[in-house]
């Protein structure tokens, strides 16, 4: 699986959001809804939620933020009621691409996500036009920056926790399961002393399209127009990224 877009997707993401520190909090308050929303507001059975808290915790997000994110998503506090569900298409050069978005405002995220298509040359399609090219995995990231992992140990431990691939990266490895499968590979990591960077339910692409350099300016342009829509939390797509 090289040149996975899913690696390159975070570290773009990550850098976005460290040049709009003024934001993360909203960022990690839908995280955390979408979680519980998801997988129930228990820390405890929720490995998607924990790592999302984490994360909050990690920037100084007040506890009360977080616990409000999860009484909302779990429907113990009255206030924003938010839809989850996402957007298929096609991206320049034919990339299918998936948006999924968290929104209290059907309408105008819709009109903000079709004008990101439109003006970087991709279409949206129905639902189900794309998704076919995609399956559902858990994931996770262990980095591995200092070179203290060995890829011999990681893949071991990760088979042992019921992953189905290691596939190394630089500066870390990313760990596929299958969905039910997730949440105990997650708290199976945790209790052996790996830190996860990421953990969530995710698409991952069957294959790969290459674009040209013109098509691949392009994709990145739709990419960051969408990345700067607050209510967008993922973008899907099968664009062949570098080694």
């Amino acid at each position: 699986m090289a040149g996975h877009s899913k690696w390159k997707n975070i570290q773009r993401r990550k850098n976005a959001q460290d040049a709009k520190k003024g934001k993360i909090f909203m960022v990690h308050a839908k995280n955390i809804y979408l979680a519980a929303k998801q997988g129930g507001g228990d820390l405890g059975t929720n490995a998607s939620l924990r790592t999302a808290v984490d994360k909050a915790k990690a920037d100084n997000m007040p506890n009360d933020n977080i616990e409000r994110a999860i009484k909302k998503a779990t429907g113990s506090l009255d206030g924003v009621s938010y839809e989850e569900f996402n957007y298929e298409g096609y991206g320049p050069g034919g990339v299918a691409v998936i948006v999924q978005v968290l929104t209290d405002n059907r309408n105008r995220t819709a009109a903000e996500v079709r004008h990101s298509f439109k003006k970087n040359g991709g279409n949206l399609g129905e639902n189900g036009s794309v998704s076919f090219m995609f399956d559902r995995k858990g994931y996770m990231i262990i980095l591995n920056e200092d070179d203290e992992i060995s890829e011999d140990e990681i893949t071991l431990q990760a088979l042992e926790a019921g992953a189905d691939d290691v596939i190394v990266q630089d500066g870390g490895y990313e760990i596929l399961t299958a969905p039910d499968s997730f949440d105990n590979a997650c708290q199976y990591l945790k209790n052996n002393g790996y830190q996860l960077e990421e953990a969530e339910i995710t698409l991952i692409p069957q294959n790969y399209t290459m674009l040209s350099p013109e098509d691949e300016e392009k994709m990145n342009r739709l990419i960051d127009m969408l990345e700067d829509n607050e209510d967008v939390q993922d973008i899907y797509h099968n664009m062949k990224t570098d080694d």
